[in-house]
């Protein structure tokens, strides 16, 4: 299993309940593709650096989990197909050995 680093970025005209709620549900979409969500760090509404779908400020959220490298695409896929999220970005984090 592999280390990644997940940032998502959350439309910010939801309610604070219901980005926790979508928060809760991307663990759960990691967990069912037998991912181990290793932290999370809800950094709340932030500015944005340039306007995203209209937006100028969203809700963000930094995931660190381990999962399978052949899995990590359908995290992907979803968090694309919600409407709520508005930018993704997937870093593996995993230590290169030499």
């Amino acid at each position: 299993m592999r280390k990644y680093e997940l940032l998502s970025i959350i439309k910010p005209n939801i309610d604070s309940e219901e980005y926790d709620k979508l928060v809760a549900k991307i663990e759960e979409a990691i967990t069912a593709l037998d991912g181990k969500v290793l932290s999370t760090d809800k950094m709340g509404r932030k500015k944005l650096s340039y306007d995203i779908q209209k937006y100028r400020d969203g809700y963000f959220a930094v995931q660190t989990f381990e999962m399978e490298p052949n899995q990590v695409e359908k995290i992907r896929r979803q968090l694309r197909l919600n409407e709520n999220v508005l930018r993704v970005m997937l870093l593996e984090t995993s230590e290169v050995k030499a």
